[in-house]
């Protein structure tokens, strides 16, 4: 699979872009909303890995704005955030149109679960 890492963080993009090029999978990744546009346009990523808070623009903004791109509404997308009350995942999912949604830290299982469901 080929993904996309979008977190502001060097620790946590590096972990998981760790984890998944050790899961076998080809990983970009970005630090920012600004950059992240253009890569996800040209991409061709099956799913994308978002954080949540990032400065600037944060995830939930910038995932509408996909969201309402002819060209990029259908991107599968995964909020990756340390925001995990219900509320939180609530918004991500359903207001801010996540496909799924992980609460970090992330784990190797979680990761893979997320992957599996795209494949199927």
């Amino acid at each position: 699979m080929r993904l996309l890492v979008i977190d502001d963080s060097p620790v946590d993009r590096c972990a998981l872009v760790n984890m998944l090029q050790t899961l076998g999978h080809d990983v970009d990744e970005c630090e920012n909303t600004d950059n992240a546009l253009n890569q996800i346009e040209s991409g061709n990523y099956n799913l994308v890995f978002l954080d949540v808070v990032m400065p600037g623009q944060d995830g939930y903004k910038f995932l509408r704005s996909l969201r309402l791109n002819p060209s990029t509404a259908e991107q599968y997308v995964v909020f990756c955030s340390s925001k995990k009350t219900p509320l939180e995942v609530n918004y991500g999912l359903k207001r801010a149109g996540a496909n799924d949604y992980l609460t970090k830290p992330v784990t190797n299982e979680t990761v893979t679960e997320v992957l599996q469901r795209v494949n199927t």
